[in-house]
This record gives C-alpha cells, sequence and structure tokens, in this order.
C-alpha cells in the first residue's frame, strides 16, 4: 500500500455501489470497470447472491466497486437474505450507480425504492446495455428525462462494448473524497481464493443446468491445497435441496458434472495462475433455502455496515 506521505496531491479513495434489479448487468459492468473477471456473470438473473468489491487501484484514486445482489421484491426468506445482503452493501458508500436497462425506467417496488432513496449519497442514475437500442427508439430520451431529477448525473453505457464507461469513470472519480487508498494496490477484491472458486463453479452451474435447478444450488470450498511443483488440488462440494435435483446435477452417467468441472477448471487456472485438480461432490442439504441455520451457514446474512 502506497503510504500516505508519497500519495499524489489530492489523491481520492472512495466505495461506489452498484445496484438494480436482476440481471441488469451489474457484475458485467464491475468486472469491465476493474479489467478483470471476479464477479460470475450469468444469463439468469440472481446469479449475485453476497456482495462482492471490486477494487480499482490508480495513480491519483482508487475506487472500490461493490457489486450487490439484484434487488427484488422479497417473497420468501431466501430472497429477504439477498435484499438484507443489498441493503448492507449500500451503508456508508460515497457514491450509487443505480443501472437500468433503457426500455424499464419504472420505479421499483416501494421496499425496493426505500433502499436506495434512504442512502445519504451522490447518486448516478447509469442505463446499460444502450447497444441494444433501436434507431428508432425516439421515446427514450423521454423517458430518460422523466426520472433525472432524482439523480446527481445520468449515462447511457454498454458494460458489454464499453461503451461510456471511460466517461463514467471519470465523473466517478471527480465524486470520490481525498482520503488515503483502503486497501493495498496488489488487491483486486477483498475475497480470497476459496469464495471465488465456489464462486467460479456456482456460475457454470447457473450456465448449465434447467428450471428452478440453479437457484437451489450452494457452493463451498471444502479442501484447498497449494503445490508448487504440481497441481492444486481443490474440493468444491455442491449443495442442493433434493436428491431429484442431485441426480439432475451430476447428469446422465455423470456428464454434466465432468462439463462443469472442465469449464470450472479453466476459469480457475485463470484466476490463480496454477494448475489445479478439481474435484466436484454434489450432497443434499434438503431445503437449505428455508432454513435459518443454513443461511447463515451459506453467508447469506446481512453485510457489514464497515467500509474496511
Amino acid at each position: 500500500m502506497m503510504d500516505e506521505e508519497t500519495l499524489p496531491a489530492g489523491f481520492r479513495a472512495g466505495f461506489v455501489a452498484i445496484a438494480g434489479k436482476p440481471n441488469v448487468g451489474k457484475s458485467t459492468l464491475m468486472n469491465a470497470l476493474i479489467g478483470a473477471k471476479i464477479a460470475p456473470v450469468s444469463r439468469r438473473p440472481q446469479t449475485t447472491r453476497v456482495h462482492l468489491k471490486g477494487i480499482l487501484m490508480r495513480r491519483d484514486c482508487q475506487i472500490v466497486f461493490v457489486d450487490t445482489p439484484g434487488l427484488i421484491q422479497p417473497r420468501d426468506r431466501f430472497n429477504e437474505c439477498l435484499l438484507e445482503q443489498a441493503a448492507g452493501a449500500l451503508e456508508d458508500v460515497d457514491l450509487l450507480y443505480h443501472l437500468v436497462e433503457p426500455d424499464d425506467l419504472s420505479p421499483l417496488a416501494d421496499e425496493v425504492a426505500s433502499v436506495l432513496w434512504r442512502l445519504n449519497c451522490s447518486k448516478f442514475l447509469v442505463v446499460n446495455k444502450v447497444d441494444r437500442l433501436r434507431s428508432s427508439a425516439t421515446d427514450w430520451p423521454q423517458s430518460i428525462k422523466a426520472v433525472t431529477p432524482y439523480y446527481d448525473e445520468v449515462f447511457s453505457i454498454s458494460a458489454l462494448t464499453g461503451q461510456g464507461l471511460e466517461q463514467l469513470l471519470a465523473r466517478t472519480v471527480a465524486r470520490m473524497p481525498e482520503h488515503p487508498p483502503y486497501y493495498d494496490g496488489d488487491y483486486l477484491t477483498d475475497r480470497d481464493e476459496r469464495f471465488l472458486v465456489a464462486e467460479i463453479v456456482r456460475e457454470k452451474l447457473f450456465e448449465l443446468t434447467e428450471q428452478e435447478i440453479p437457484y437451489s444450488i450452494a457452493t463451498r470450498v471444502e479442501e484447498f491445497k497449494e503445490h508448487s511443483g504440481r497441481k492444486h488440488f481443490i474440493r468444491v462440494i455442491i449443495y442442493v435441496e433434493r436428491e431429484s435435483q442431485k441426480k439432475l446435477v451430476v447428469g446422465a452417467e455423470g456428464q454434466l458434472l465432468k462439463k462443469v468441472g472442465e469449464q470450472a477448471r479453466t476459469d480457475i487456472e485463470k484466476l490463480i495462475d496454477h494448475p489445479v485438480y478439481l474435484e466436484l461432490w454434489v450432497k443434499v442439504r434438503k431445503n437449505w433455502r428455508k432454513n435459518e441455520a443454513e443461511l447463515r451457514r451459506f453467508g447469506y446474512r446481512s453485510a457489514s455496515r464497515k467500509k474496511h
């Protein structure tokens, strides 16, 4: 970490929360801004379940982006936990990105909207996926105009193509307070490798399983042994809620689980820059999403309100 005496004059550091409905592109945006993939990305909503920090370190500024679970009206205890995760991660931030899509600028449900509007920080409306806009979408500027009074600034971006990100980042730096960095300059995230490995496996399961199966899955690293001269050994346990789900995750003759392992191992080796032997096991934890003890066990509880 830079010594405060060697920091350039006017160095800035702060926290930026990225919030919005499920599947709006929050994780894709954070990955794009820090220039590395640390947050799981899937075509399915609610891929992100716990808040995850991504750290961008520059000579003049450190920005800690906080990726949050999608904001939805909770209908069960599990989704209440996800909303608690999001709300906890939003506390004490310096700036909020409210991420929306061009065709969905309607107000959020009251309970969800209250999470955003009670925040005492600057707020940017960030309209993502504008690369999908048709040239005939002439009513879109009017829709934006209707909601701008609630925000300090409005941006049109594409997290996927990079459109508009340079301007968004420049204005973000300007909103950060003068402060020394919160994290060492080598850090890309506040999470350890075990957490990221478990998330990679869950991401692959989200992509390769169907219907409600992905939402019944939790993943945990049970063993992580490092070896300098040979492959690291990693064992990940995949938890499901019913025996029937276990059979579907394993697949006929183990083929689906094998495919998950192959895809996950590739990403894990990129992450840790070392060859890996990945072992996957599937276990049943009956109705874990409805059990308070199990929800705590898997870390689905309100996030800390402290920055660091």
